[in-house]
């Protein structure tokens, strides 16, 4: 019999583009495992989604984000399949900044330990090479409402 469960997230995300590029994580792990996502993560307790934004773009990419401004607060829901007798709904809640200015160089690989539990580098993608199956749920969600058509 398949168990099925619940799953929220709620995360603070950054939108780093740069000449026609956009700044994304492979995931380690998770409903997103293999898949490109948008940098970020859980905000804290206490943690305002700004401290998140930046605490989690030094731990998963490396950059000090200097200047930002909001962009976009949604989520969106999906199935995942966990284990094969477990389906977990999953609801991802997202606050999306656009990244203006930041400094030091993104770091094409990290290393998985306790401050970063889930990403395994990061690099600039060209959108006109991304297609849908590489990308998670909220990554797609973002990109379409920045305008830049992704391919099925």
């Amino acid at each position: 019999m398949m168990e099925k469960k619940e799953y929220k997230q709620l995360g603070t995300y950054g939108l780093v583009i740069k000449e026609g590029k956009i700044l994304l994580i492979k995931k380690k792990g998770g409903p997103y495992d293999g898949k490109l996502d948008l940098p970020g993560g859980t905000i804290e307790f206490c943690e305002r989604p700004v401290e998140t934004l930046k605490r989690e773009l030094i731990e998963e990419v490396g950059i000090e984000v200097k200047e930002y401004e909001l962009f976009d607060a949604d989520s969106v829901s999906f199935d995942w399949q966990f284990k094969e007798d477990v389906i977990v709904k999953v609801h991802h809640t997202g606050i999306f900044f656009k990244v203006n200015d930041y400094s030091n160089e993104v770091k094409e690989t990290v290393v998985i330990n306790e401050q970063n539990n889930d990403s395994l580098g990061a690099k600039f993608y060209d959108f006109e090479n991304l297609s849908r199956d590489q990308l998670s749920a909220i990554a797609i969600m973002e990109l379409e409402k920045l305008g830049l058509l992704i391919h099925s």
